[in-house]
């Protein structure tokens, strides 16, 4: 008799942990379906215009390579992030190809 309350006693505990382990590895995928359903609009960068130059606005450009000009790569060197265009951390972008 006592084999049979420690058996159920058992199982009991086994079946709970189970229920406890399934619950908690559903909840991500749960989590990041609701995330998935959630839709963001983008925010337009605000246009600046510098004088003399044309109106710039952070694109995702971040390289030298892609910019135009030393006032455009100093326009996104000022104000958007991740650019890779200032190597030696001097303040001036593009000195080999644009600000000379």
């Amino acid at each position: 008799m006592r084999r049979i309350v420690l058996i159920v006693i058992l199982a009991a505990l086994a079946w709970t942990g189970y229920k406890k382990y399934s619950f908690s590895s559903k909840m991500p995928a749960e989590a990041m379906a609701l995330a998935s359903d959630v839709q963001v609009e983008p925010v337009p960068a605000p246009k600046i215009q510098m004088e003399g130059a044309a109106s710039f606005a952070c694109d995702g450009r971040t390289f030298c390579s892609q910019m135009k000009s030393c006032e455009e790569a100093t326009y996104f060197l000022q104000h958007c992030p991740n650019v890779k265009m200032d190597g030696n951390n001097d303040g001036i972008p593009c000195e080999k190809q644009w600000c000379k």
